[in-house]
C-alpha cells in the first residue's frame, strides 16, 4: 500500500511587479500609506475639469463623473460627517464645473474647501461653494469671462448662448460669497492682467479683502473649521433629540 506525505507547496515569490509596497511607491512616492478611520471624506480637484469633452491624455484632469457618485456616496454614509475639498485647478467645462459647485452647495453635512496653488476660472464657483472657504497666502484665483475660442464670435445666438451661461455662474459666486456683483463684473472686465487682455489674478488675500473667500489659510485651518462645524452640528442635533420636560 502506497502511502503519500501531504506537503504545502512552496510559496511563490512575490511578483514584484504587482507588490503592493512597489504600487503605492509609484503612485503616492511613499512607502507606507497611512490608514486611519476618518469622519472627513476629503476630495480633490486637480488639473482641469473634464466634462463632456476627453480631454487629451497628457492633461491632468479631473472627471466630472467620477466626483458627483462620490459626493452622493459622503452624503449617504453615516460614518463621513464633514466633506474637504481640495482646490488646485486651472478651470475646465463650464457646465460640468457648476455641476459639482451645485452638488457641494446642496449637501447637507458641513464643507469646506481649500484653495492651494490656484483655483482659477470655474473652479472659483467650486471654491465658494462651501459653507467656508480657504484659500493658501501663495494661491491664486484667475476671474475672466467664458470663452469658447480665440475666434470672434459672430453668431447672434452663441453669443447670447454665453452671455445666459456667464450670467448662471456670476450669480452662483455671488450667491455663496461675500463679493458684491459689481465688484465681481469690475474684475472679470478688467484689462491689462490675463494674456487675453480681459479678467483679473487675484492673490490669497485679495481673494479675501473682495469677499470671494472667507479666510487665509492652509490644511490646518481648513481641518479646524471643518471640525467646529461638525461639532456644531453634533450638538444641535443632541438638543433637537432631548425630550420636552
Amino acid at each position: 500500500m502506497e502511502f503519500r506525505s501531504e506537503q504545502t507547496p512552496p510559496e511563490q515569490p512575490e511578483d514584484p511587479r504587482r507588490s503592493p509596497t512597489l504600487e503605492n511607491i509609484q503612485q503616492l512616492g511613499q512607502i507606507n500609506v497611512p490608514t486611519v478611520e476618518s469622519n472627513i471624506f476629503c476630495m480633490s480637484v486637480i488639473g482641469q475639469v473634464e466634462g463632456h469633452m476627453i480631454l487629451p491624455p497628457q492633461n491632468k484632469t479631473t472627471k466630472y463623473e467620477h466626483l458627483i457618485p462620490q459626493l452622493v456616496a459622503a452624503e449617504q454614509n453615516p460614518r463621513i460627517e464633514g466633506i474637504l475639498i481640495v482646490l488646485n485647478t486651472v478651470g475646465g467645462d463650464v457646465e460640468a464645473g457648476l455641476a459639482i459647485a451645485e452638488m457641494i452647495a446642496s449637501l447637507s453635512k458641513p464643507t469646506v474647501t481649500l484653495v492651494l496653488g490656484g483655483g482659477h476660472s470655474i473652479g472659483v464657483p467650486i471654491a465658494v461653494s462651501a459653507d467656508y472657504s480657504i484659500i493658501a497666502e501663495s494661491a491664486t484665483m484667475t476671474i475672466h469671462p467664458i470663452r469658447m475660442t480665440g475666434l470672434v464670435i459672430s453668431v447672434p445666438q452663441t453669443f447670447e448662448y454665453l452671455d445666459k451661461m456667464q450670467d448662471r455662474v456670476n450669480r452662483f459666486i455671488v450667491g455663496h460669497s461675500r463679493i458684491s456683483e459689481e465688484k465681481l463684473k469690475e474684475l472679470l472686465f478688467k484689462t491689462g492682467e490675463v494674456p487675453r487682455d480681459i479678467g483679473a489674478t487675484v492673490g490669497g488675500p485679495d481673494a479675501v479683502r473682495f469677499g470671494l473667500i472667507n479666510q487665509v489659510g492652509g490644511i490646518g485651518e481648513a481641518i479646524a473649521e471643518l471640525n467646529r462645524r461638525i461639532g456644531e452640528r453634533r450638538n444641535s442635533r443632541e438638543q433637537a433629540e432631548v425630550p420636552l420636560q
